[in-house]
């Protein structure tokens, strides 16, 4: 076997293209975060999943970087402020993080935090979310809260009042009835509103969200409707309150062209609404910068064929061009591009279970010489003794007939079950060894492509999908997904991701390849009491939130991880996961009668002698073991085994000091 190095884990798995320089592999062979990232020394993190696991933290865990976030705004903002001193823009630009995109609170505490330098402010969607952003902005300099989404009176008359408290709210007019509310509402209040109207362009944008934008669009006002809104307020004297043009064509917008062809459409109705009177001091471009996700920089789904500059580049060239003909005020750019400011903070950590690798259950079976076989098994076996790199097309396609002679005499009668399990045993040997022969090859027959997912083994993982990967099912959305450690060495299996729940769907068979998207992940052999950690990565944007209770495997734990100069990195804040109960909770079971119910069942048991009075004891603490236990698997195998790895040895001191030591006096435990 050829020479395998970090290099081609590296490359193999895709790390430098979808990182954005925050990950890379280290030395030892483990995943880091970059020195890109903390800006001082990486952090290993693997050797962070070992000390969290030793201090209590059962995987599966999602940790989220606050390094990432800081470097995400400073990257962010740090482009159009770039452009806008290149091409000398009069306005400002201010990112806006909607809050819908990572509604955790730390998370967006610490957005506010990191970005407090540069005015980040917050893009409300719903009333709970415009009363956390009023109430975490109220007192801020500067505070903005963008509020989009359905209005009734008392969302508008609260976004009014928040002025009292030192907020910005830029009221946006999504649905035309929606700007009666808030005249009234301001006449109610005697607040002067900041009106925004939503345009619905015609321009489309790409990707899987495309439908946002265009005629069909759910929110915005087509152009009559803009017309019709700024002559209703010219008429009651308020052409003044008519302060931002807000417009979204669609989160993760792939290609360039949709960007600069919705720009040029909303640029002309800023330039030809502020010719009428409204004197505009906002342009919101909406969301849409996307993430590329499988690092190919193109305009598939999962990607984007433009970089951060380009995309600054092209708003502010496009505004400032067209508003200097017009000698129009340069309006402040305001973007709500949550998906690139949080999706590359968090990563999900999950440990392997088992596989099901069918040679460690069933050996391939020998042929006893005191019964004759039947033909078509003598003829399997014959192939997996002489296949190779001269017959391994001619071998493949002569399995797959015996394979199905074989199901055909089956279920005929001539074949019972033990040779039928012959037959299919012979035949997986013949497609692995076929397998080994191709699967380096430059070209791939395209009647053996199949090969790849027939062998690939399952590994069974630590994790729900529909808890927190939910895109990867819903939308079929392309995640970065690879082992944190052992990359020294060559990943020698294909395998699919299967989750603990007991729906088909829990799995992710679709992975980032080297030029198109993969059925088969790259792995390692499991080997039974050594931890296998695996990640996926980029989940900051939208997949908490959009979680569900699917055989109520509840939230992760959730740690949050921090760079520090003396100690490595200190751990900020530990959100405890949920337990059984708080997910029975959810579901409206109440602890108390579901142990009173069960206390009965053992009586009528007891009575009937079914069960013994020690029996019954054990029963009793099982249950209320569980209910007060994470709703993953126990690892504490895993964790055995992992801290025997650690354990000390001779001349090397405490395992403490020999791993990344961390603050564990600032973190602050946070209780579902």
């Amino acid at each position: 076997m050829s020479s395998w190095s970090t290099r081609d884990s590296a490359e193999l798995y895709g790390i430098e293209g979808w990182s954005n320089g925050y990950f890379g592999i280290n030395e030892d062979g483990n995943v880091e975060l970059s020195q890109t990232a903390t800006g001082a020394n990486p952090l290993d993190l693997k050797r962070v999943v070992d000390d969290l696991v030793r201090r209590g933290l059962p995987l599966p865990l999602l940790i989220r970087f606050t390094d990432i976030l800081r470097r995400q705004v400073q990257a962010i903002h740090g482009a159009f402020s770039t452009k806008i001193d290149e091409y000398g823009y009069k306005g400002i630009y201010r990112p806006i993080m909607p809050i819908k995109v990572n509604q955790q609170r730390h998370v967006v505490e610490e957005l506010l935090d990191v970005g407090a330098s540069v005015g980040l402010g917050l893009e409300a969607g719903s009333k709970p979310e415009l009363l956390v952003a009023l109430a975490l902005m109220g007192g801020r300099k500067d505070g903005l809260v963008v509020c989009n989404g359905y209005k009734d009176q008392a969302y508008i008359e609260t976004a009014l009042l928040a002025q009292r408290v030192g907020v910005t709210s830029l009221i946006i007019v999504d649905r035309f009835s929606e700007l009666k509310m808030i005249l009234e509402a301001a006449e109610h209040t005697g607040l002067p509103p900041n009106i925004g109207l939503r345009a619905k362009l015609a321009t489309r944008g790409s990707g899987r969200w495309a439908e946002s934008g265009g005629d069909r669009s759910k929110f915005g006002l087509s152009a009559e409707e803009l017309v019709l809104a700024t002559e209703v307020l010219e008429e009651r004297g308020m052409l003044d309150r008519l302060t931002c043009l807000h417009y979204h064509i669609g989160s993760q917008v792939t290609a360039i062209r949709a960007v600069k062809e919705a720009l040029s459409e909303a640029v002309r109705i800023f330039a030809d609404l502020y010719q009428m009177g409204a004197k505009l001091e906002y342009l919101d471009i909406g969301g849409g910068l996307a993430v590329d996700y499988d690092g190919s920089k193109t305009n598939f789904h999962a990607s984007r064929n433009y970089s951060l500059e380009e995309y600054a580049s092209d708003v502010v060239w496009q505004v400032s061009s067209t508003l200097n003909e017009l000698d129009i005020p340069h309006p402040r750019i305001l973007s709500e591009s949550g998906r690139a400011l949080v999706a590359h903070h968090s990563v999900l950590v999950f440990n392997v279970l088992e596989t099901n690798r069918p040679e460690e259950i069933q050996p391939i079976p020998e042929r006893d010489p005191t019964q004759d076989e039947h033909a078509i098994i003598e003829d399997l076996r014959e192939i997996t003794q002489i296949v190779s790199r001269k017959n391994y097309t001619e071998a493949y396609h002569d399995a797959i007939s015996l394979k199905e002679d074989a199901l055909s005499l089956f279920r005929h009668g001539i074949l019972d079950i033990k040779d039928r399990a012959k037959a299919e045993r012979l035949y997986w040997e013949i497609c692995r060894k076929i397998w080994k022969i191709v699967r380096d090859m430059e070209y791939v027959p395209e009647d053996l492509e199949p090969l790849e997912r027939l062998v690939a083994e399952t590994y069974y993982c630590n994790f729900s999908l529909f808890q927190s990967v939910p895109d990867s099912w819903a939308v079929k959305a392309l995640f970065p997904v690879m082992p944190i450690h052992r990359l020294k060495h060559r990943p020698t299996r294909r395998g699919v991701l299967a989750d603990l729940t007991c729906d088909s769907d829990g799995k992710i068979d679709q992975f980032i390849g080297l030029h198109d998207v993969k059925e088969t992940l790259e792995l390692h052999p499991f080997k039974k009491g050594e931890p296998y950690f695996l990640a996926v990565f980029l989940v900051g944007a939208y997949q908490e939130i959009l979680g569900d209770l699917h055989n109520l495997f509840g939230d992760v734990n959730a740690v949050h991880i921090e760079h520090d100069p003396i100690n490595g990195y200190s751990v900020r804040h530990v959100v405890e996961g949920d337990t059984v109960r708080d997910v029975l909770g959810y579901v409206s079971y109440d602890q108390r009668t579901l142990l009173e119910r069960l206390r009965r069942a053992i009586e009528h048991a007891l009575s009937e002698g079914k069960i013994t009075f020690e029996q019954s004891a054990a029963l009793v603490r099982h249950f209320e073991r569980g209910l007060s236990g994470y709703t993953y698997l126990d690892s504490q195998a895993d964790v055995a085994a992992l801290l025997r790895s650690l354990a000390p040895k001779s001349n090397s001191g405490p395992a403490e000091t020999r791993n990344h030591s961390a603050n564990t006096e600032v973190y602050e435990v946070v209780p579902k």
